[in-house]
């Protein structure tokens, strides 16, 4: 008997994969038997940062969905110093007692959102720490951005993206971009975020639809092995 072509192991694969997608689409129908536990992290330091305003905002909206326990995560709550252990915690347990203490913070979540500054257009200092400060508790689980800036925080996001890439995450492809006129609005004008929501409520909703599809599924291969 002939083996099987390279052409239809292939197409099988990709079979399997829709169906075993399209089962837990059907699945997650169920949310509340299964919530996930999403990280609003605030990557900003500075005094006079508005990502705690952003941070609140799409917390709030997470919030009205059953299926999402929703906590805000903020790095001036962290005493990280700069990375300094002998290598990352892939290879060898870290030693600092507040890298630890970060590290068992984060790994208890099944995903990410970051509110994301940026700062000579890239992320900020304090969340690449953050970020190097782990590995294994990053891996496997989705993340998505809330970025703000003069570019809507586009830069921002996508240094963040490759970040998480290495760090064995799963970047989803939404993301909200404050930017332009909304950026003077609510940053320089100090206007509410319910101002600017026509223009990225949209952006908000399909963000966290995919944190919500991607943290099911990784979190059903992290119970797998």
């Amino acid at each position: 008997m002939k083996p099987k072509s390279k052409r239809l192991n292939m197409h099988a694969h990709t079979y399997m994969w829709v169906h075993k997608r399209s089962t837990l689409d059907r699945n997650q129908k169920g949310y509340a038997m299964a919530k996930l536990r999403i990280a609003v992290i605030i990557s900003s330091t500075r005094d006079t940062r508005f990502g705690p305003v952003a941070a609140e905002w799409i917390a709030g909206i997470a919030r009205e969905r059953e299926e999402l326990d929703i906590e805000v995560v903020d790095l001036r709550d962290y005493d990280l110093p700069f990375f300094n252990e002998k290598m990352t915690n892939r290879i060898l347990p870290s030693e600092d007692p507040r890298a630890i203490a970060w590290q068992k913070k984060i790994g208890d979540f099944d995903g990410y959102i970051v509110a994301m500054a940026e700062y000579n257009r890239s992320l900020t200092g304090a969340m690449k720490n953050a970020f190097d400060q782990a590995y294994l508790e990053w891996n496997r689980k989705p993340i998505g951005f809330v970025g703000y800036g003069s570019v809507g925080g586009a830069f921002a996001i996508q240094n963040a993206r490759v970040i998480a890439v290495e760090l064995q995450m799963v970047p989803v492809r939404a993301a909200v971009h404050i930017g332009g006129g909304e950026y003077v609005k609510v940053v320089h004008q100090r206007q509410p975020m319910t101002e600017i929501e026509p223009a990225i409520l949209p952006s908000a909703n399909d963000l966290l639809d995919e944190i919500t599809w991607w943290g099911h599924a990784t979190k059903a291969a992290r119970s797998e092995g």
